[in-house]
C-alpha cells in the first residue's frame, strides 16, 4: 500500500539446506540446448505468471510505481541494451530481452520472450558476487525449487554464471491487488472471501510443505492477467524460511515488513508459520476496510500496539461489514500465536466457506477505495525526502539493520512482562 515501507531484514540463513543451482556453461556457439527439459511448457497457452521482488524493499512488478525505480532520463531502448549485454550468452541464446521492468541493490528484472514458444516470462538477474544478493538469492531458490501450486510464482529454470544467477520466473500482468481494488466498481465481502481462499490455499500448501513465507502482505499478492476471472499469486520470497521434514519448526530470525509483523518476533520469542497467519489477519482487515490495524509513523510505537493487539472497527466502512467477517479477522489478529487459526481452519471458518451469504451483497467499494488512496497519498509525501536519498541507502544497511534491532531489544525488554502476563 502507498509508497511501499521498509522491512526488517533477516540475518544470514543457517538453517536452511541449499539446492544447487543449475551452472551454465561458457557459450560455446552450438545449438544444443542441454536445458530444454526445465522449460515447462503445455503448448505456450498455459502457463502461470508473476513475477518475483528483487531484495529487500524494491518491487519490480508492473505498475505505474515502478517508474520510481527506472533510470528517469535514459531513452528505454538504451536501458534495454545496457542490460542486455550484462546477459549471458547462454541466456540471451533462449530469451529475447524485451524491457527493464525494475531494480534493486543488487538485481535487475526484465521482462523477455522464449524464442521457441513466444512466451513471456520474468527474469531476474542477481548480483551475487554481493554477500546479501547471495542470501536472498539462496533464500529464493530454497523455497521456489520446491513448491508448484496454481497460486505460487512458478520458477521456470536458472542460470547460474561466476558473478550472476538468472531466475527466469513467470510474468505477472494483472497487477496488485489493491490496484484492481480501487479500478473495479464494486467489491463485496463475497469478493474479499475469494481473494482469501486463494491466498489461504497458497498458504495453506507452503506450511505443509515445511515453508513459511514471514513477508506476506498485499504487495506481494498479484494478479494472474487483468481479466476478471484472475486467480491471485504469491509471489517475493526472499525472507521465506524453509525447513526438511524433521527439523525443528521454529524460528528465531527478527524479519519482515513492520505493519505486518507478528508480536511473538517482535519479543524475539521461536516462532513458528503462524506469523503468516497474523499477517492475513492484517491484510484482511485492509482488504474489507482500506485501512491499516496497526499504523504508526514511529516504529516504537507501532510495535507496542502490535504487541498489544489493540485494533478498532470505527469509521466506514465497518458498520456496513458482517460480523463474521469481523470473527474472522479476530482469530487471526491474536496476539497468542496458539490461539492464531491455522490456515486449514481460516479456509473452513463459517466466512469463508458461507461466502458471508447474508452480506455478501453489500457494496464496500468506495470507502475501500477512499481510504487505500488517502493512506497512499499520505504514505508519498511522508517518505519524499526518504526517496531523495535512497541512492546511498545501500552503505547504510547494515547500520539501519542494527538500529531495528537496537529497537526490538528495547521494547523486548519493557514488554517482555506484560507479553507473558
Amino acid at each position: 500500500m502507498g509508497c511501499g515501507t521498509s522491512k526488517v531484514l533477516p540475518e544470514p540463513p543457517t538453517d536452511v539446506q541449499l539446492d544447487l543451482v543449475k551452472k551454465v556453461e561458457p557459450y560455446t556457439g552450438h545449438k544444443t540446448d542441454v536445458y530444454k527439459h526445465f522449460i515447462k511448457d503445455d503448448g505456450g497457452g498455459g502457463l502461470k505468471t508473476g513475477c518475483p521482488s528483487p531484495p529487500y524493499h524494491i518491487q519490480p512488478y508492473l505498475g505505474a510505481h515502478l517508474a520510481n525505480h527506472m533510470e528517469p532520463h535514459e531513452p528505454r531502448r538504451t536501458r534495454v541494451a545496457k542490460y542486455r549485454a550484462k546477459f549471458d550468452p547462454r541466456v540471451t541464446a533462449k530469451y529475447d530481452i524485451k524491457a527493464l521492468i525494475g531494480r534493486g541493490s543488487f538485481s535487475r528484472v526484465v521482462r523477455v520472450e522464449h524464442k521457441a514458444t513466444k512466451q513471456p516470462y520474468a527474469i531476474k538477474m542477481i548480483e551475487t558476487k554481493y554477500r546479501e544478493g547471495r542470501e536472498v538469492c539462496e533464500s529464493e531458490l530454497c523455497v521456489l525449487r520446491r513448491v508448484r501450486h496454481t497460486n505460487i510464482i512458478q520458477l521456470i529454470e536458472v542460470f547460474e554464471t561466476q558473478e550472476r544467477v538468472y531466475m527466469v520466473m513467470e510474468l505477472a500482468t494483472g497487477g496488485e491487488l489493491f490496484d484492481r481494488i480501487i479500478a473495479k466498481g464494486s467489491f463485496t465481502e463475497r469478493d474479499a472471501t475469494r481473494v482469501l481462499q486463494m491466498v489461504l490455499d497458497g498458504v495453506k500448501y507452503l506450511h505443509t510443505l515445511g515453508i513459511t513465507h514471514r513477508d506476506l502482505k498485499p504487495e506481494n499478492l498479484l494478479y494472474y492477467h487483468p481479466g476478471t476471472d484472475s486467480k491471485i499469486m504469491i509471489t517475493d520470497f526472499g525472507l521465506a524460511s524453509a525447513r526438511k521434514k524433521g527439523d525443528d519448526c521454529l524460528m528465531k530470525t527478527t524479519c519482515g515488513t513492520p505493519e505486518y509483523i507478528a508480536p511473538e518476533i517482535l519479543v524475539r520469542k521461536p516462532y513458528t508459520n503462524s506469523v503468516d497467519m497474523w499477517a492475513l489477519g492484517v491484510i484482511s482487515y485492509i482488504l474489507l476496510s482500506g485501512t491499516m490495524p496497526f499504523e504508526d509513523d514511529n516504529r516504537s510505537r507501532l510495535y507496542r500496539q502490535i504487541l498489544k493487539g489493540k485494533y478498532s472497527y470505527s469509521g466506514e466502512p465497518w458498520p456496513s461489514v458482517s460480523n463474521l467477517a469481523k470473527d474472522f479477522i479476530d482469530r487471526l489478529l491474536t496476539v497468542d500465536p496458539g490461539a492464531r487459526m491455522t490456515a486449514l481452519q481460516a479456509l473452513k471458518h463459517p466466512w469463508v466457506v458461507s461466502m458471508a451469504a447474508s452480506s455478501s451483497m453489500k457494496n464496500l467499494h468506495r470507502s475501500i477505495s477512499q481510504n487505500l488512496l488517502k493512506r497512499a497519498s499520505s504514505r508519498c509525501q511522508s517518505t519524499k525526502s526518504a526517496q531523495s536519498t535512497r541512492s546511498s541507502r545501500s552503505t547504510k544497511s547494515n547500520k539501519s539493520r542494527r538500529v531495528r534491532e537496537r529497537e526490538l531489544r528495547e521494547l523486548n525488554l519493557r514488554y517482555q512482562q506484560q507479553y507473558n502476563g
